[in-house]
């Protein structure tokens, strides 16, 4: 992608060629088009890492729209460009073809405002108890309203409050009255706005409830591991057997060293293989 700056036959708009001119944000870009070649695997982990960070963030849209929005005036960026910047850099884990989301390092707000400290949260009726430090310092003011959204990623969809509490306040309830909201993944985030809304806070993680569901590459191991296991099962205990039989000399030593080599082997094995429980 390149800016193009206006030449002496004016300003381009369209395909010209194999490029094409669009205004952006008040700038004219210009683009390359045509038959891409097969993509490397730096690109492929590029692609993954954009689509994962977008599916993270999208449901949390109307947060956002709020939370960035003061970074966002007075550049070419809108808030949903800045979200997708810190968190494609600064909250993924993992390599292609597993990157996944590091929830405790999604960003969601960046400002000086004193941003919430010594969070809890806990699953009450219909809804969740959530507290915090009250005190006031350094640029923190009483009025200070606190904003809540809650990810809800295996639904793909999101809970937004944004004026949920004052910062004096020291705790709120917040509601969820669809049933399957208090029992699927919740990521809860939170940061403080002043009332004025000319200052915020650093949003931060107030917790995980309900846990996470293991990922496709995760429950592949936990079900080979499971295989695996129900055979070291089962070749251990007819390996005790032959063991004891053979210390009677009852059986034959070939057969006591085959069940012994696979025994041994299949302990190694487990011992290192992903998908033990936890």
């Amino acid at each position: 992608m390149a800016k193009c700056t206006v030449g002496p036959f004016g300003a381009p708009s369209g395909k010209i060629g194999n490029t094409v001119f669009y205004m952006l944000n008040g700038q004219l870009i210009c683009r390359l088009i045509g038959k891409p070649g097969k993509p490397s695997t730096k690109q492929l982990g590029n692609r993954q890492a954009m689509s994962v960070t977008m599916e993270v963030l999208k449901p949390m849209k109307d947060f956002i729209n709020v939370s960035f929005k003061l970074e966002a005036e007075g550049t070419l960026k809108n808030p949903h460009n800045l979200a997708t910047s810190y968190n494609k850099k600064q909250a993924l884990t993992g390599e292609y073809p597993n990157i996944k989301v590091d929830y405790n390092k999604v960003i969601l707000s960046r400002g000086t405002l004193e941003k919430p400290v010594d969070l809890q949260i806990s699953k009450g009726t219909d809804g969740l108890n959530l507290s915090w430090d009250s005190g006031i310092l350094n640029n923190a003011g009483e009025d200070d309203i606190l904003m809540v959204v809650i990810s809800h990623p295996t639904k793909k969809q999101a809970s937004t409050f944004l004026n949920a509490a004052k910062r004096a306040d020291g705790s709120c309830f917040i509601p969820l009255y669809e049933g399957w909201k208090m029992t699927a993944q919740m990521e809860v985030y939170v940061c403080f706005k002043s009332s004025n809304e000319k200052l915020i806070s650093d949003s931060a993680h107030a917790g995980n409830l309900n846990g996470a569901p293991e990922s496709e590459s995760e429950t592949a191991d936990t079900a080979k591991y499971n295989v695996i296991k129900a055979r070291f099962d089962q070749v251990a205990a007819d390996y005790e057997q032959k063991r004891m039989d053979f210390a009677e000399g009852v059986i034959e030593t070939k057969a006591f060293r085959h069940r012994e080599k696979e025994y041994r082997v299949l302990k190694e094995k487990l011992e290192h293989l992903p998908g033990k429980p936890s």
